[in-house]
């Protein structure tokens, strides 16, 4: 029977992937592996979406697609006095979310499994949404998590959204239709950040 090893360059591949950047004017470690979304550095959108997030320290927070939780573990930072969920609908995204949380020693923010807002508590109420929208969710469940968007946030909570600019009018006419307002914070090269209020 041969006893065969595996290259040393798988084993390396397998090892998880660490970096150190700054998010919001907060210094963060980050761990990664293979499979999940960008996991050697933090991609073009979530930057652009953090450069126009307003967060106000008591603010709860949700990170909708949290991936291994830069968006979610900046917004946890800059709102100690919330609390910061994070979901993605991917087991190892959110086994490396909370990693990355206990890592940086965020205790205001932890990470679960759902596809999107499907198994939050449906009394569960937040100030802030926020997501860097995957291009291939597809149409159906965006409305959808739009509308659960709309549903789990305070009056006068927010929604962030950053989307590849192909995407731009889509969600234009979706938040207007579903939060009555839209307002478009940045268009990038690659990337638009869009915002809408719940209104009441």
């Amino acid at each position: 029977m041969n006893n065969i090893r595996p290259p040393d360059s798988l084993k390396q591949l397998r090892k998880d992937i660490h970096f150190e950047t700054e998010l919001c004017g907060h210094s963060l470690q980050f761990a990664s592996t293979w499979g999940i979304f960008s996991p050697r550095e933090i991609d073009e959108g979530t930057r652009l979406l953090l450069k126009y997030v307003a967060i106000e320290p008591t603010d709860d927070c949700f990170d909708l697609g949290c991936g291994y939780g830069p968006i979610g573990l900046a917004l946890a930072r800059l709102a100690p006095q919330g609390k910061t969920l994070m979901v993605d609908r991917d087991f190892m995204a959110v086994e490396y979310s909370n990693r990355n949380a206990h890592l940086n020693r965020i205790g205001n923010a932890e990470a679960m499994l759902s596809n999107a807002f499907q198994h939050i508590d449906p009394a569960r109420r937040f100030n802030v949404v926020a997501s860097n929208v995957p291009a291939k969710v597809g149409n159906e469940m965006t409305r959808i998590m739009l509308h659960d968007a709309h549903h789990h946030l305070k009056p006068d909570g927010r929604i962030y959204l950053v989307t590849i600019n192909g995407l731009r009018e889509y969600m234009k006419r979706n938040l207007n239709e579903i939060f009555g307002n839209f307002k478009k914070l940045k268009q990038g090269k690659n990337y638009t950040v869009s915002f809408a209020e719940k209104q009441g």
